[in-house]
C-alpha cells in the first residue's frame, strides 16, 4: 500500500469517527432537550416519595449536567460499558445483541429483493432508453419511491394476510410453529415492504450507469466484432456498471434502518429498529443512545467499506 492509501485511509477513518462524534452529541442532546421524563414511570409508583425519587434520578445520573451526563455516557462506550436499560437494569449492548439477529435477517431478505429487482430494472430501462419499457421503469421506480413504507406494510397485511391468508401478520413465528417454512412466511411480507421501497436506490443508480457505459466506444466496437448481446451485457455491460454501483452499498444501509424502523413496527418483528422505537416511548435514554449509536457505527462501517473497495477496485482512484 502506497503512501497516498495510507493517507487516504486515515483521512476517510478520522472523517468518520468526527462524523460519529456529532451523531452522538445531537442525538444525545435532542433525546435530553425531547418532551418527557424517564422518572415518570416511577412517580405512581405505591409508597413513592420525593426522597426516593431523588435516589433513583442520582442512581440513573439525571441528577447531573447534561455536559457530564454525556461525557460519562461517552467514556462508558469507549471503554465497552454501554450502560443499563432504565426499565430493566438489563446491560444495553446485550439487549442490542439480542434484537440484531432479527433486523440483519430482514435486512438481507429486504437486500436480496431490492438489489435484484432495482438492478433490473434499471438494466431494462438503460437497454430501452426512450422506449415504451424505459418509462415503465421509470414510473414504476417513482410509485415506489413515493410510496410511504407504513402504508405499504398495512396493504400487505390487509391483502395477504387479512383476506388471503397467505402470510402472518406480523412476529417472527407462531406458536407452535418454528420450522423454517414457518419462519420464512412471518419473513415474507416485511421482507418484501422494505425491499420494495428501497428498489429505487438501486435502479436509479443503475440507470444513470449503464446508460453511460451504452454509449461508450467499448460497446460499439463489441457489437462491430459480431459478440451477442448477451455476451456484451454480461461481460460489458454488468462488470462496467456494477463497479460504480459500490459505493450505493453505503447509501442503500441507512434506507435499510429508516425503513426498518417502521417496518419493524408494522409488522411486530423484534429487530433493532422496534426497539429503538419502543425504548424512545418509555424514555429509556441508554437503550435508545445505545441502538442510536449501534446503527451509527453499521452505517459508517459499511460505507467506508464500500469506499475502500471501490478505491481499490477501481484504478483510476488509485492513480
Amino acid at each position: 500500500m502506497g503512501s497516498g492509501n495510507i493517507l487516504y485511509v486515515l483521512r476517510l477513518g478520522g472523517l468518520k469517527l468526527l462524523l460519529l462524534l456529532l451523531v452522538s452529541i445531537a442525538g444525545f442532546v435532542l433525546l435530553h432537550l425531547a418532551p418527557g421524563d424517564p422518572l415518570s414511570q416511577f412517580t405512581l409508583a405505591p409508597g413513592m416519595t420525593a426522597e426516593r425519587l431523588a435516589q433513583i434520578a442520582h442512581g440513573m445520573g439525571l441528577d447531573q449536567s447534561l455536559w457530564r451526563q454525556y461525557l460519562h455516557w461517552l467514556y462508558g462506550i469507549m471503554t465497552g460499558d454501554w450502560g443499563r436499560s432504565f426499565r430493566d437494569q438489563a446491560p444495553v449492548l446485550g439487549i442490542i445483541v439480542s434484537h440484531l439477529a432479527a433486523t440483519v435477517e430482514l435486512g438481507l431478505a429486504a437486500l436480496m429483493i431490492s438489489f435484484t429487482l432495482g438492478v433490473g430494472m434499471g438494466l431494462l430501462g438503460a437497454l430501452r432508453s426512450g422506449r415504451v419499457l424505459d418509462d415503465v421503469t421509470s414510473v414504476v421506480s417513482i410509485v415506489l419511491f413515493s410510496l410511504p413504507t407504513f402504508w405499504l406494510g398495512l396493504v400487505f397485511i390487509y391483502v395477504f394476510s387479512v383476506r388471503l391468508h397467505w402470510f402472518p401478520t406480523g412476529n417472527v413465528s407462531s406458536p407452535g410453529d418454528r420450522s423454517v417454512v414457518g419462519y420464512l412466511r412471518h419473513l415474507a411480507l416485511p421482507a418484501l415492504t422494505l425491499g420494495l421501497v428501497s428498489v429505487p436506490v438501486w435502479s436509479r443508480y443503475m440507470r444513470t450507469f449503464a446508460g453511460e457505459i451504452l454509449k461508450q466506444d467499448q460497446i460499439r466496437t463489441a457489437r462491430a466484432l459480431g459478440l451477442s448481446s448477451g455476451r456484451i451485457i454480461v461481460h460489458r455491460l454488468l462488470r462496467g456498471a456494477l463497479l460504480p454501483m459500490i459505493p450505493v452499498a453505503g447509501i442503500y444501509l441507512p434506507t435499510l434502518l429508516s425503513g426498518a424502523l417502521v417496518t419493524e413496527t408494522v409488522f411486530s418483528w423484534p429487530g433493532i429498529g422496534r426497539l429503538f422505537l419502543d425504548s424512545l416511548q418509555y424514555r429509556d435514554y441508554p437503550v435508545v443512545m445505545g441502538a442510536l449509536m449501534f446503527s451509527a457505527i453499521l452505517v459508517l462501517l459499511s460505507s467506508t467499506l464500500a469506499e475502500l473497495v471501490h478505491h481499490a477496485a477501481d484504478p483510476r482512484l488509485r492513480a
